[in-house]
This record gives C-alpha cells, sequence and structure tokens, in this order.
C-alpha cells in the first residue's frame, strides 16, 4: 500500500487533463502498487486543475479501492500570501503543497541558473533558503512542506553541522503548527542523487515528532511511485511508523506496517 502525494499529470504544461491521460496515471498506480495517488499540480496551472474529471475516472470500477486526492503545490514567495489564499479558495482542494523554488528572484533549481550557486556563499544560501522555508510554515498556508531541502539539488552543500543550525528554528515552528513533510524522491533522479531530505534530516524531523508523507515529483506516469520503496525502508529505519494521507486539508495516519507488507 504505497502512498503517493506529489503527482505532476500536467508536468510543465505539456501535457492536458483528459480521462484518458488520468487514466494511464491510475493503472500506472495499480501497478505500482500505490493505493493512495494525490495530484498536486503547480499552482500556476490552477486553471486547468479539474476536480470532477479526476473524481470521474477515480469512480470507474476497477479503480474503487484506491484513494485519489487532489492537492495542489503552491511556490511561496513572501508577499504572495494574499494571493495563495486565493487561489485556495477557488476549488476543494484535498491538501497543498507549500514549496520554495526561488531566492528573490533567483529559480535556484532550474539548470539555467545553477550556476548563481557559485556566485555566493553557500552558507549563506541555505540559510536564506531555510528561512524563506520557515516563513512558509508560519504562514499557515500549507499542509505539507515539498521537497525540504530542495536547496541541495546541484549538489553544493554546506556542512552538516551548518545545515543542522540553519534547520533548527524550522523545525521547532513545523512541529508546533502540525505541518507534514514529504519524503519526496524526485531528488533521486536530480545530479545530488538523494531523497528530499536527506536521511540526516529526516533524523531531525522524526526527533522532533514531525509527521511524513510521500512523494515521489513524478511528471509522466512512467515516473510514478519512483524511489518510494526506497523512502518508506528509510523511515522505518529512522523510527516513524506511521505516514499522513489527505482528504479536504484533513490529515489521517496509517501504519507503515501496512505499507510494508505491501512492498515485501
Amino acid at each position: 500500500m504505497l502512498i503517493d502525494y506529489h503527482v505532476h499529470a500536467l508536468a510543465h504544461g505539456e501535457y492536458e487533463y483528459s480521462f484518458s491521460w488520468i487514466e494511464e496515471y491510475l493503472r500506472r498506480a495499480q501497478a505500482q502498487n500505490i493505493a493512495q495517488i494525490g495530484f498536486s499540480e503547480h499552482d500556476w496551472f490552477e486553471e486547468r486543475i479539474d476536480i470532477e474529471l479526476v473524481k470521474g475516472v477515480a469512480a470507474r470500477s476497477e479503480f474503487c479501492r484506491m484513494m485519489v486526492r487532489v492537492g495542489i503545490e503552491v511556490d511561496y514567495k513572501p508577499g504572495r500570501e494574499p494571493e495563495i489564499s486565493r487561489i485556495l479558495a477557488q476549488k476543494p482542494y484535498d491538501f497543498v503543497i507549500g514549496s520554495v523554488h526561488h531566492l528573490g528572484e533567483w529559480p535556484f533549481d532550474h539548470p539555467d541558473h545553477k550556476n548563481g550557486f557559485l556566485q555566493r556563499e553557500i552558507d549563506e544560501i541555505y540559510q536564506e533558503y531555510y528561512a524563506m522555508i520557515d516563513r512558509a510554515v508560519k504562514s499557515n498556508l500549507f499542509d505539507v512542506v515539498g521537497h525540504l531541502d530542495l536547496i541541495k539539488v546541484w549538489g553544493f552543500k554546506p556542512t552538516a553541522r551548518q545545515e543542522n543550525h540553519f534547520i533548527k528554528p524550522l523545525l521547532r515552528g513545523m512541529r508546533m503548527s502540525g505541518t507534514v513533510v514529504e519524503i519526496n524522491t524526485g531528488g533521486l533522479r536530480k545530479p545530488v542523487k538523494e531523497m528530499y531530505p536527506s536521511e540526516l534530516l529526516l533524523r531531525d524531523l522524526f526527533a522532533h515528532n514531525i509527521p511524513i508523507t510521500f512523494g515521489s515529483d513524478a511528471h509522466h506516469p512512467e515516473e510514478l511511485g519512483s524511489g518510494l520503496s526506497a523512502a518508506l525502508q528509510t523511515a522505518w529505519k529512522v523510527g516513524y511508523r506511521k505516514a499522513s494521507g489527505f482528504t479536504r486539508r484533513q490529515s489521517t495516519s496509517y501504519p507503515l506496517s501496512e505499507i510494508r507488507q505491501g512492498i515485501s
């Protein structure tokens, strides 16, 4: 019973919602033993998210045992809070992922802009990034923090000690707010070749009793569920025994033992 709450059927805009396209995702989910799937398009595609279409496909008898949810991934920037609130009020989303993809006007995870890491001190970049995540959490707009340490995407890293120093205030904020953090396996397909967050950070999350969920960050059916078995095993090794699912912005905990049985 794998769960995948980070799925982009529209990818970067090159695909469209259609009955056959969503059906392809759900059939792939069945083949991957995924019992819960959450579509989470980027917020700049909000007008193209068709919740009723997804529900229509999910209602087919062949998918009756699968939990199909529709959320949204929102790019957080300071000052966007009113706009984000407006976006979230437009549709009955099951969950909302808050992510940081920009520092100022710098889209740090875009391949055309990775040289920006060579123009500043790495510690300074990480400190700014985690401060931005902290602001996103404290906005209380989001249910899930997306790819917590995305800033490492190109392999530029501070020392572990420095990163721990930057993330401590954030951990306290997440614990107090009840925010869920996803284990996002998309990083395994990026130059860094690691999950988000790292196992070291995941141990910090567990120590602070911060709940988790899972997401493959799939942008195509072939990527759906990629790396989730490894993510599950890592979570279990760290000490987690539950993972979160969502319905209408409410989280529910599911035993990891059941999920582990599904991949044994």
